[in-house]
Formats: structure tokens, sequence, C-alpha cells
């Protein structure tokens, strides 16, 4: 697969798998964060396709450059979800193993509580788990950390000040260069930057019986992956996750930053081959 539609939107698709055609292959659907794209991935796809692993990743919306819709409402949470769903669909996979880092942690950890059915398991690096972050805002010091997400809500700043220092700024940050320049490029793209910031842009104002939040546990067998030296998630919400998943839960820390993925490639292999290892037979 290359590419697949879901209401006019075209995303596109890497697709890897060492035994091609092979129906009885497990696939594991890998998803990234801001600025990222499907590349995010390229390090840690050999080693899953050498363990017999169907490797999908694609970009996802505001990445995609077919698939940059404007406005804010159209980057909810429902829709980021539905697009995993739609993609999983078009494969004809029923369940999967599912992958995300950054933002695309976030969608995991979503699509965990909306649609466990399609999950073999869940691993998610760096982002805990949304209900985690919500305590570690009041509680310990990630509303320090996350300060941010409000600079992200302006309108047209962000986009003109981060074309400019975006680079700069993952340099120093501890992103490899290779990477830096990639994500640097595409930001610069035609509606990029607007359709990266519009993730933030339409986090939700939460309210007491808001659907965007749902208060389940994950019943899906996880891991979390969390680099102790993450300047924007902290200790405190990547401990509390562990509050929010009701199966088996595997919590590694490692000696990393943010871009646990691109610096780590060969840990987050392990821990996803792991987790898949011990799942209930």
């Amino acid at each position: 697969m290359q590419e697949f539609t879901r209401d006019g939107l075209v995303f596109d698709v890497s697709d890897a798998d060492r035994d091609r055609g092979d129906p009885s292959s497990e696939l594991v659907l890998l998803l990234h964060g801001w600025p990222q794209d499907r590349h995010t991935w390229s390090q840690v796809t050999p080693a899953l396709v050498e363990a017999g692993l169907r490797v999908v990743t694609f970009d996802q919306r505001g990445y995609s450059p077919r698939a940059r819709p404007r406005g804010r409402r159209a980057y909810r949470m429902e829709e980021l979800v539905a697009d995993v769903l739609a993609l999983l669909d078009e494969l004809g996979t029923a369940r999967v193993h599912l992958v995300g880092h950054d933002w695309g942690g976030s969608v995991a950890w979503a699509f965990a509580e909306r649609h466990p059915e399609r999950l073999r398991s869940l691993t998610v690096l760096s982002t805990p788990h949304h209900h985690a972050i919500a305590w570690a805002m009041r509680h310990g010091d990630q509303a320090r950390r996350s300060w941010y997400l409000a600079a992200f809500q302006l309108p047209t700043i962000p986009e003109l000040v981060l074309r400019r220092r975006l680079a700069p700024a993952l340099r120093r940050s501890g992103l490899p260069e290779h990477h830096v320049q990639r994500y640097a490029a595409r930001f610069r793209e035609p509606g990029a930057a607007s359709g990266g910031l519009a993730w933030y842009r339409a986090i939700p104002l939460r309210r007491k019986g808001s659907s965007n939040s749902i208060a389940r546990r994950v019943s899906t067998p996880t891991a979390y992956v969390w680099g102790r030296d993450d300047p924007a998630l902290g200790r405190a919400a990547a401990e509390r996750t562990r509050a929010h998943v009701a199966a088996d839960y595997t919590f590694t820390e490692l000696d990393a930053g943010h871009w646990i993925p691109e610096t780590h490639p060969a840990e987050v292999a392990a821990a996803i081959l792991e987790r898949r290892r011990t799942l209930p037979q």
C-alpha cells in the first residue's frame, strides 16, 4: 500500500513486509508525532520486519500533502482516531500492534480507549496517558513544561516564528541532523505548518462529561517507554500513567530525551517485540 483515502483526504503510506503477501503476517502500525512524519520510524522498521511483522506507517493529517484540511475542527481527536480506523479497514486487518510517539502516542491512547477490539498490543513512546498529564498539570511540574501549548494557540505567529526557528530548536533538543533537515523542510511546505499546529489548536477545553475525555482504563496489554531527560513530558505524568491501564503493563525508562524513535531505535524495536512476545496465548 502506498496511500489510502478517507473523506476525500489522501494519506501517504509506507508498507514493509518480509513475507510480502502472507495473510498470516501480524501487522504493526506506527504513528508519528509533531513535527515528524512517517520517516521517524526508518531505523525502527528493519528490526520489526526481520522479526516477521508487516510494518505500516503513514503521514497523518496535516502532514500528507493531500491531507491538510483547514480549520481546527478537522484535527479533533475523533478525526485522528477515525483516520487510523479507516487505514486498518483498508488494510483488511482485524487486530494490530499499535505504536505511537509524541502526538502519535496521544492518538494511540485514544484509539485504545475507543477501539480495544482492534488491538493486539499497545506501545507508547514519550507521551503519558492524557489523564495522567491532566493530573500532573495540577499536581506536578507539567504545567511549566507545557507552556508552548498556549503559545501554539495564537493565530499566524507560531507559523512565522517556527519557519525560521524550528530547525535550530530541533537541533538543540538533540534530534539528529538528517531528521532536523527533513522535518524543517516539510514544515515549510504549503499548509504544512498550519496543519501540524492545528493538532494543538484542536485541543478542547476540558469539561466534565466531555466526549473528548473518556474515563475508561486501557484494556490492551501496554508498554510505555519514556526518556528521563524529556523536557516536555515529565516524570509525574510518566509514573502516573500506570493507573490508567487495566491490563498487563510495562514501563521502560531510558537515558534519553524526547526523540526516542530517532535516537534509540534498537530499544524501541526491542520494546515492541517484547510486548508482542509476552502477550497471553
